[in-house]
């Protein structure tokens, strides 16, 4: 890590931060951790934390919870939540799959994101993905009815696997079923990352699919 982000996670992680593999058995008491009970919303890949920082500002009503096993990504995200001196959000490192089945109970996500995970791009690796059935499956289960997931990626059977696995999934439907083949629409609140430009300019386009738990 850079001597920032090192000095960074010194300062915040004891109150911001917990490591997944820690946690004691159970549900995570997520309403005592931030002091409060509202909404809650799981961003799985917080990356470096461009997003996940604007996104938790955009929204100081929601509990924000960030999952990475990036420690240099999670340190990043505290500097800019130190920056804009948020209070909603905290974070987790460690396998986002453990901490929805072991430490995330039934019904207590309004929402979960997941924006361009690993694309993970050689068909033999393919089955490295996160997202799977199983991991769908799970989080349908944690969202309560009306939550939505979701996804965005910039590789195209990426995104068509997506389609697939969260279209196959009973307890979802889909929120732009006859809308430009059921892709979501671009949300306006979603930043424009380098990372997305950089995509659009090798020519890959991302797409969004917002799936609601029924």
């Amino acid at each position: 890590m850079t001597v920032g982000q090192t000095r960074a996670w010194e300062r915040q992680w004891p109150a911001m931060g917990r490591d997944i593999s820690a946690l004691p058995p159970g549900p995570l008491d997520v309403d005592g951790w931030l002091r409060r009970s509202a909404p809650v919303m799981l961003e799985i890949g917080s990356g470096m934390g461009e997003t996940t920082a604007a996104l938790a500002e955009a929204a100081p009503d929601v509990n924000y919870l960030a999952v990475d096993v990036y420690q240099p990504g999670l340190a990043q995200l505290m500097m800019r939540a130190e920056t804009a001196a948020l209070k909603n959000l905290r974070l987790l490192r460690g396998d986002a799959v453990v901490l929805l089945e072991q430490h995330l109970a039934e019904q207590s996500l309004s929402g979960v994101r997941i924006f361009y995970p690993d694309p993970w791009p050689k068909k033999k690796h393919h089955k490295r993905r996160l997202v799977q059935p199983s991991l769908v499956s799970v989080v349908a289960s944690r969202l309560v009815p009306g939550g939505t997931l979701h996804l965005a990626t910039d590789w195209e059977n990426y995104a068509e696997h997506m389609m697939e696995v969260c279209s196959a999934e009973p307890h979802l439907r889909n929120l732009y079923p006859d809308e430009h083949g059921g892709w979501a629409p671009r949300p306006a609140w979603r930043p424009l990352t380098k990372f997305e430009s950089r995509a659009e300019q090798e020519g890959r386009v991302s797409r969004d699919l917002i799936f609601e738990r029924v």
